[in-house]
């Protein structure tokens, strides 16, 4: 389990948590504003953000603490921190803590970003962020995002690239890109699954598969860049996202059904 309490800084792993309508608690909580153009940065644009992901954020106490790579661990909503941002990003920014409305991310074609590099001023589409979520936070369209072991072992990634929430372990023999024949169906994780009903089990559904942006083939912290890991979803699982149009996807988007406690573990299955 994974949790980002910045968006697209780098984020941490969960052993336990609580999981409702909105997603983990400071998943996506806070995101960086541009103060001159209003967009949500994002490192799907690399040109501009990638160096996002040089940052990470974990929750403290209650309060989400920034590490920079120049070593400085700051609350994220202290004063001086968006100076400190903007300084090092060489653009004006500001920390946010709620989504505005129609809040927007700049998202070039990772085929653009692969074919002429991560430097290149290439198109970027604009997109708007959280129309499957209920909640305030930053998430790119619903509260949870997940991707199988068997996804993860055909492409030859780490999942950290694909910056899941939850990471669920199939069994021998699952095909890859399983997540596109489980969208409508429902989740039950954890608790006792039975004929009238769930009992202490966290219920997700499968909304879409997850299209892929650039984001995965880039550096994250210490990692080197991966061209493959989007490279390779191009080639095998371009499928129809509703509302997207054909898209390379891995993983899949989840809306929260029943909410619960999800802990690393848990036995998970799959439902009508």
């Amino acid at each position: 389990m994974w949790r980002y309490p910045v968006k697209s800084m780098l984020g941490e792993r969960l052993e336990e948590a609580r999981l409702d309508a909105a997603g983990f608690t400071h998943d996506r909580g806070l995101a960086l504003i541009d103060s001159t153009t209003g967009v949500v940065a994002t490192a799907k644009h690399p040109r501009l953000w990638r160096a996002l992901l040089t940052y990470s954020a974990a929750v403290r106490d209650g309060q989400v603490l920034v590490t920079s790579p120049a070593g400085w661990t700051r609350d994220a909503t202290a004063a001086g921190v968006d100076e400190l941002l903007s300084d090092a990003l060489a653009r004006p920014v500001r920390v946010a803590a709620e989504r505005p409305d129609g809040a927007t991310v700049e998202r070039p074609d990772p085929e653009d970003v692969l074919d002429r590099g991560v430097d290149a001023v290439v198109p970027a589409a604009t997109l708007e962020i959280g129309q499957g979520s209920p909640g305030t936070s930053f998430v790119d369209y619903a509260p949870v995002h997940l991707i199988t072991s068997a996804t993860l072992d055909a492409v030859g990634a780490e999942e950290v690239r694909y910056r899941p929430n939850l990471v669920v372990e199939t069994p021998p023999g699952t095909p890859a890109f399983i997540e596109n024949d489980w969208v409508g169906r429902t989740l039950h994780i954890g608790g006792v699954v039975g004929t009238h009903g769930t009992d202490g089990t966290t219920v997700l559904r499968i909304a879409l598969p997850t299209p892929r942006c650039s984001v995965p083939t880039l550096e994250h912290g210490s990692l080197p860049r991966a061209p493959h890991a989007v490279r390779t979803v191009m080639a095998n699982n371009r499928v129809e996202v509703a509302g997207f149009g054909v898209r390379p996807c891995a993983g899949c988007y989840a809306e929260v059904v029943q909410a619960g406690t999800v802990r690393v573990g848990d036995r998970v299955t799959l439902g009508e």
